[in-house]
């Protein structure tokens, strides 16, 4: 058995690979320092190192705000429950909660059950075991949760369901990509010891949001970023978008 953090590694980035048109035909291991080895066909190498992004400059939440944080892990907790009591799939699941209409506790329940009925009708005629990704949103989820996403993948022994942005919200989310990126530039001759050909960064982020609102898209886009990666990715997960950053 693979360790968990492991696990949704691989989760990580053969979704990636599947959403990346450009992705190159190879053969993917799971690896250390970095995190994959890609094999092509012409015997080049590529090591692919993940993080997440990580909301530095993220506020702290106040008391109301862990309160309802706390609300929205209990209704995930609940609906996890429920769907598995049914079910034997493992999955990797995000909840993008919505900021205007608040679940109250009176409602929770209703929620989960609810939530747990629409996962469930959406995997159907889903193999376990299977990799698929599945993004459920708008009408066909209960008011309060804005967007889910599944993904299931052979790889998964255990449950991953979570809220999405569960470090926090940025304040400025271009300086907090050049942290993550100075972070792994750093330990860049430790990966290096590999001899591979290329090394590429992936930094995923569960749903690109900021505090200020902004074309967040466009800023990252626009801005001009520096590593020694020869690539750098950011993938937005719930979007399933790619941006190329390096």
């Amino acid at each position: 058995m693979q360790p968990v953090k492991k696990q949704l590694e691989i989760v990580l980035v053969n979704y990636f690979r599947e959403k990346w048109s450009a992705f190159p035909k190879g053969n993917l291991e799971p690896a250390e320092s970095p995190d994959f080895i890609l094999s092509l066909k012409n015997y080049q190498k590529i090591g692919i190192e993940l993080t997440r992004l990580n909301p530095v400059n993220a506020n702290v939440p106040d008391e109301k705000q862990l309160e309802i944080i706390g609300g929205r892990e209990h209704l995930i907790e609940i609906a996890r429950n429920i769907f598995e009591n049914e079910m034997p799939h493992k999955l990797f699941v995000k909840f993008l909660f919505s900021e205007e209409i608040l679940i109250e506790s009176e409602r929770q329940m209703m929620v989960a059950v609810q939530t747990a009925l629409v996962i469930r009708k959406a995997l159907k005629n889903k193999k376990q075991g299977g990799f698929f990704q599945i993004l459920l949103q708008g009408r066909e989820l209960p008011p309060g949760i804005s967007e889910i996403l599944i993904v299931g993948h052979p790889v998964l022994e255990i449950s991953l369901w979570e809220r999405s942005n569960n470090l926090g919200i940025s304040n400025n989310v271009v300086d907090d990509i050049k942290k993550s990126i100075h972070k792994k530039d750093e330990k860049l001759k430790l990966y290096q010891k590999q001899r591979l050909n290329y090394y590429w960064l992936l930094i995923t982020t569960d749903r690109l949001r900021g505090v200020k609102n902004f074309n967040l898209p466009e800023k990252i886009i626009n801005h001009r970023f520096y590593s020694h990666f020869q690539h750098v990715f950011l993938f937005d997960l719930i979007k399933a978008e790619v941006y190329e950053l390096v």
